[in-house]
């Protein structure tokens, strides 16, 4: 009689990548595995396996399996004879569970059913507000005649908010070729909350006074953010062709300024739409540098995949990830030269080689860089600066009429878990970049030039958003006197004090006793903390007008501000009647007087002489 040893390998995806295992074709294994995840996160797994003889001349008196979970605890076995004791071995990958069968299962075509049960934290976890679920994948799916996972989740999660690869009735009872070698993953909730603290270090070089600007996460079709405070205050933000929030201040000769940076960010999984002009689309189609879409090696490749779909499995398949790039912080290689290093990739390489394959295909496309949430760097690296930082590109799909983020980065280093149809919860944006490749530079990139290592980022999962605050303060330059006769000029500046950013508004400049008596004024999108001021004029009143004249300014009806309005009143009075009238007036009278004396005084000197 021989003895036969068996290796049963489960990969947890999120966490190792698959190994070879050697097929043995004198025996053929089904699985049914049953995973029953409770209220607390904790897993209760029931492995059913079946053990089928291909030949009359062998048997399997023993059976290792090795899992993938960094715990695992109350493990029990049995086969047809009764309980068996098994033998639980620690290592790297994970656990090997050994089994010593009580049952021989002599003859052609003769089973050996056998049972395993244990339990597992590892399998869902809740992070803030969603219970994510990550099924491991089978590293051998050919060894297995047939393998099935069943997941059992409570009510209470409600349904998948997604299943990676899609599933389409949303069973989650998956077959060996669903599961593959890169596993499952599944996610329940509708958003997620992050609270962040990001610190820039800003520096004035100069010996002069300089303008500079720092980047704010911005709200984005995926992404609110709430702004709660910003110290010192900013003389303004204001909204780039990109959509970034771009913060400015004022430093003065070799300043040295800290500015602090709170808020939240609510991370929505579908993006909301948003039509792309012709202009916009011509945009984000052009060479820049990084993206070479003019390089014959990028127009060959771009004509041949055509899509972004095939343009993004390319990329995930033709590229390594270079830890050692991450450790030594070398410089971005840009798509052209990624082409030529393709074993020495990191996510920006990624990211440029989508981007100008897909520009080069007429496919808009642009860089985000943010923040990334991972629990494993080696399966979900992040790497643009000492702080926690990733690169990813975006695409706008026509069909959805949106713009899409994908991560080929992630699918590269998880063995294939799809971060194209659907990301995740997990991705933050703090800066977007179409229309220059290296502008702006993301919070975190904001260092001292003697290479601080403090921690610049602050991100922390929360259940609850901040107390949204929506309020705007209007406030006008004008001169409180104005001549008779000229035209009454000034500025009226609408400032967002609100924790978000302020939608479009329409307000209305009412006057009764000026001319236009009905102007209307179309604000654009103001970020918080930004104002946008306009230039109001009003004609000339009647030269010899002496009154008050005024205006009020109001919100649209429909506005969440329209009981909120503003008035200014102007005095307009005859030039001479004003101060500068009569101080005008009266040094005109005094010079006279001083030339006539100064006359006289000359004419008695001439008198005298005579």
């Amino acid at each position: 009689m021989l003895k036969k040893l068996f290796f049963f390998v489960i990969i947890l995806t999120i966490f190792f990548s698959p190994k070879s295992v050697s097929a043995n074709t004198n025996f053929t294994t089904d699985y049914n595995i049953t995973y029953t995840v409770l209220e607390n996160g904790n897993t209760q797994a029931q492995i059913r396996g079946t053990l089928t003889n291909s030949t009359s001349e062998q048997y399997a008196t023993s059976y290792k399996m090795q899992l993938g979970f960094s715990e695992i605890s109350h493990v029990k076995a049995a086969d047809a004879d009764g309980a068996i004791i098994p033998t639980l071995t620690k290592n790297e990958q994970g656990y090997i569970i050994g089994l010593e069968f009580n049952k021989r299962a002599v003859g052609l075509n003769s089973t050996l059913p056998f049972s395993v049960t244990f339990e597992t934290p590892s399998l869902a976890r809740k992070i803030g507000n969603v219970w994510e679920i990550n099924i491991p994948g089978v590293a051998n799916p050919g060894d297995f005649a047939s393998f099935t996972v069943t997941v059992v989740v409570p009510p209470t999660f409600g349904k998948p908010t997604y299943i990676k690869p899609k599933q389409s009735d949303n069973k989650l009872i998956f077959s060996k070729d669903e599961l593959g070698s890169a596993g499952i993953s599944i996610a329940f909730g509708e958003e997620q909350l992050y609270d962040f603290q990001l610190t820039y270090r800003l520096h004035n070089n100069n010996l002069y006074p300089s303008k500079t600007e720092i980047a704010l996460p911005p709200t984005t079709n995926y992404q609110e953010i709430y702004i709660t405070s910003i110290e010192p205050q900013p003389r303004n933000v204001i909204k780039d062709a990109d959509g970034n929030w771009l913060a400015q201040y004022n430093l003065l000769p070799s300043q040295d300024l800290d500015v602090v940076v709170k808020g939240t960010a609510q991370v929505q999984l579908t993006p909301k739409q948003e039509i792309l002009t012709q202009e916009k689309r011509d945009f984000y189609t052009k060479e820049l540098p990084n993206w070479q879409i003019n390089s014959p090696e990028i127009k060959a490749l771009a004509k041949e995949l055509k899509t972004a779909k095939a343009i993004y499995e390319y990329v995930v398949k033709s590229l390594t990830y270079d830890f050692s790039r991450v450790i030594e912080d070398q410089p971005r290689l840009g798509a052209i030269e990624t082409l030529k290093n393709p074993n020495s990739a990191v996510c920006r390489e990624f990211t440029d080689l989508f981007i100008a394959l897909a520009r080069a295909a007429g496919i808009p496309a642009r860089e985000v860089d943010g923040y990334a949430y991972t629990d494993n760097t080696r399966q979900r690296p992040v790497a643009l600066t000492q702080d926690i930082l990733h690169a990813w590109p975006e695409y706008y799909d026509e069909v959805k009429q949106a713009w899409v983020m994908v991560d080929p980065t992630w699918e590269n280093t998880t063995g294939g878990i799809d971060y194209f149809t659907v990301l995740d919860f997990d991705h933050i944006a703090f800066v977007k970049k179409g229309s220059d490749s290296d502008y702006p530079i993301p919070a975190g990139g904001y260092k001292p030039l003697d290479g601080d290592a403090e921690k610049d980022i602050v991100v922390r999962f929360t259940t609850e958003l901040p107390v949204i605050k929506h309020d705007v303060v209007l406030t006008t330059d004008f001169p409180d006197v104005s001549i008779a006769g000229l035209p009454i000029t000034g500025k009226l500046t609408m400032t967002n004090t609100g924790s978000q950013q302020l939608l479009p508004q329409t307000l209305s400049i009412i006057s009764n006793s000026l001319s236009p008596q009905s102007q209307l004024l179309e604000s654009t999108t103001i970020p918080p903390y930004g104002s946008q001021t306009w230039e109001i004029r009003f004609d000339p009143l009647p030269f010899l007008t002496k009154a008050d004249a005024g205006f009020t300014i109001q919100f649209a009806a429909d506005s969440e501000f329209g009981d909120k309005t503003g008035e200014k009143t102007i005095h307009v009075a005859p030039f001479f009647l004003t101060l500068w009238g009569v101080g005008i007036i009266t040094g005109g009278i005094l010079t006279i007087i001083i030339l006539i004396i100064a006359i006289k005084f000359r004419r008695v000197r001439l008198s005298r002489q005579r």
